[in-house]
């Protein structure tokens, strides 16, 4: 837990705000993958979401996991892409400001970028939050049946962080391989590929199917 005495659930007086041990590793794979926490005053956070707008479903779906903190409706937004010029449509989800979401900013953001947590596996604790991680940020090759998931531009230290915790969390193990400009990435076989699949498969909603094309009907 990330703090106070008791494992879970994750609890914050001041707004009498309880999430379930599902709940917290959902989260914890939004900040991981797509998510940003931005800072707001000196102990709260609030998180934002962003998608292209044929996510918008997705995005709604990942609101509505928490609705004591999205209490707003997704906005359609566009801005022009900086090396393009194109126009570029997207939707995004922004939650209220919060005392828990601030301390999770002090431990994914303690410098102010985003990193890995060495004891990540405390955290990231049910597959609804590797699923998360995963749709956020991860691909299906169907040519080798093989899954790679994109871990960004972090520490060497940060991306072996994460392929302990995935391991040791879930049993799936992986290959750290560094993409250069693109960052580290974890993977996984097609034997783990399988296994990776039939763990996250039942929290995968119809619109993200496309990453899960062995199990999709």
């Amino acid at each position: 837990m990330f703090w106070g005495s008791r494992a879970t659930p994750w609890e914050v007086k001041k707004k009498n705000m309880v999430l379930s041990k599902k709940q917290e590793s959902a989260l914890v794979g939004m900040i991981l993958g797509d998510g940003f926490l931005q800072k707001t005053g000196e102990n709260n956070a609030r998180l934002r979401l962003e998608h292209s707008s044929k996510q918008k479903e997705y995005l709604k779906w990942k609101m509505e996991l928490f609705p004591q903190f999205f209490q707003s409706n997704v906005k359609e937004l566009s801005r022009i892409h900086p090396k393009t010029q194109k126009k570029y449509h997207y939707v995004r989800g922004q939650s209220t400001a919060s005392p828990l979401l601030g301390k999770l900013r002090r431990i994914f953001y303690p410098g102010g970028g985003k990193r890995i947590p060495e004891n990540l596996s405390r955290y990231l604790r049910h597959p609804l939050g590797l699923a998360i991680w995963y749709l956020d940020d991860g691909y299906y090759y169907a040519r080798d049946k093989v899954i790679y998931l994109y871990l960004g531009r972090v520490a060497l230290n940060d991306a072996k962080v994460a392929q302990k915790s995935i391991e040791e969390r879930f049993e799936l193990k992986s290959i750290l391989k560094d993409k250069k400009d693109k960052g580290y990435v974890l993977y996984f076989s097609p034997s783990e590929t399988q296994k990776f699949n039939v763990l996250i498969n039942e929290f995968v909603i119809t619109q993200m199917r496309y990453k899960l094309p062995s199990l999709t009907p």
